[in-house]
């Protein structure tokens, strides 16, 4: 996949929508907010993972892992196509205790970490009205 061929992926139609629900609300995309709203992770499981009920966040998503490195790979380009700022997130566990730092994946790879803690910024000050799809042309 690349910058020029990644629109026609299946996956890119369901991330673009989420993208847009959630910028239509705030000026922050989250990878786990894009899984959350594409029905890949359930709001109850991922809660499960703040808290630290669950040893990473993978073991609760709704897709293989090939598929969900598509996804994150997909997200980080179209974010950069919507000119959003990426910014690296440190996620900790909620609730009492010490914060201990969550996982996202079984290996602990520290670029797949990354790319799960990423989130995309929109830095205008207005609200964020990313542009209508360009994979069809109409006229």
């Amino acid at each position: 996949m690349t910058v020029d061929t990644y629109r026609g992926d299946p996956l890119y139609p369901r991330i673009e929508r989420a993208t847009q629900q959630i910028l239509a609300e705030g000026k922050v995309v989250t990878a786990v907010d894009v899984l959350v709203r594409m029905d890949l992770l359930l709001p109850e499981r991922l809660e499960d993972w703040r808290r630290g009920r669950v040893p990473y966040l993978e073991q609760v998503i709704n897709c293989n892992l090939t598929r969900s490195s598509r996804l994150l790979r997909i997200l980080r380009l179209h974010a950069h196509d919507l000119n959003l700022v990426p910014s690296i997130t440190v996620y900790a566990r909620w609730g009492k205790g010490p914060k201990q730092r969550l996982r996202f994946s079984k290996s602990g790879d520290s670029r797949l970490e990354e790319a799960y803690a990423r989130h995309f910024v929109w830095p205008g000050k207005a609200p964020c009205h990313p542009p209508r799809s360009s994979g069809r042309d109409t006229t």
